[in-house]
């Protein structure tokens, strides 16, 4: 397995800033983030160290060489819309995008893009199915075709009140993932596996693991906290922000021992990304560039560097 993190959480840094201090703080990769250019319109959206748009085969050899003067590989390129948005002024400009990241991942060599499936939050699983068929069944293929493997996070994205009731992605469940299999199939069509979404589902991550071991294309190791008291006291039909709180690894509730455990017992040999959405670590780059380090000294313990 490799080591690395996500870009998103130092958007004012440049793609080379970014290689250079992840290779001084020992990770073996990143997952780069691919949005357009534009204002984000959510925390951790709207980061672009690789503009995918009119990406030539110069940019591409640009980029990746200074990835390699550095040492650190892309995990792959990450881009997290909601590409089943009921507005089509919404919707349709994610889908676009997401075949620029498709083709951008082809032209660096890369085999490895990771999004959300999107949702129309407001109405139920089965009304969201045709819409759902209607545009992953095409943008696997496309994948298929560009030897690219979609790698879809599991985060339900109903933390806001703008995301109530449904949340913003489908793809949450085991239940729901068969589902998705069945009518694609594709092996091209895999998880970007995060367990901190199990925890405060209430759900073990560990079967899940062991169900869908054929689908792991990529993981993001971030924790969780539940605050049970205030879980006893709003319930789980609460806003989830109301009794959870994201947390570097290893200071939340996933057991990291048991999670790497069935990992390597699975046989996954793919990258494991550090995502931050820790508020204590926050409030400054310097803060945010600690909360990297901490999380390299702490997972270390469970991915050895290879080489040194």
């Amino acid at each position: 397995m490799q080591l690395g993190f996500v870009s998103a959480i130092l958007p004012e840094l440049s793609l080379e800033e970014v290689a250079r201090f992840a290779a001084a703080t020992g990770y073996d990769c990143v997952e780069l983030m691919c949005w357009p250019v534009s204002k984000a319109e959510r925390r951790y959206a709207g980061v672009t160290h690789l503009d995918v748009v009119d990406l030539t085969r110069a940019k591409a050899d640009a980029a990746l060489k200074i990835m390699a003067d550095n040492g650190v590989e892309i995990s792959g390129l990450g881009f997290y819309p909601n590409p089943l948005d009921p507005n089509p002024a919404v919707s349709q400009p994610a889908i676009d995008h997401l075949y620029r990241v498709i083709d951008a991942a082809q032209i660096l060599g890369l085999t490895r893009v990771n999004t959300f499936v999107g949702r129309d939050w407001t109405r139920s699983v089965d009304d969201n199915w045709p819409r759902f068929l209607e545009v992953w069944r095409p943008l696997i293929a496309h994948a298929e075709s560009r030897g690219v493997r979609i790698g879809i996070e599991n985060c339900p994205m109903s933390f806001t009140r703008d995301e109530w009731p449904g949340g913003k992605n489908l793809a949450t469940t085991p239940a729901i993932w068969r589902r998705m299999y069945a009518d694609i199939p594709s092996a091209h069509f895999g998880l970007n596996f995060d367990p901190s979404h199990f925890v405060w589902q209430q759900m073990d991550y560990l079967p899940a693991l062991r169900e869908f071991k054929d689908r792991l294309v990529h993981v993001h190791a971030k924790d969780v906290r539940v605050d049970y008291d205030r879980l006893n006291n709003v319930g789980i039909m609460a806003h989830p922000n109301e009794y959870h709180t994201p947390k570097l690894p290893g200071l939340g509730d996933v057991h990291w021992g048991k999670f790497f455990s069935v990992l390597t017992e699975v046989g996954y040999r793919g990258p494991v990304c550090v995502e931050v959405e820790d508020r204590a670590y926050e409030h400054s780059l310097e803060a945010r560039k600690a909360s990297l380090r901490q999380s390299a000294t702490f997972l270390r313990n469970y991915i050895p560097r290879e080489k040194d």
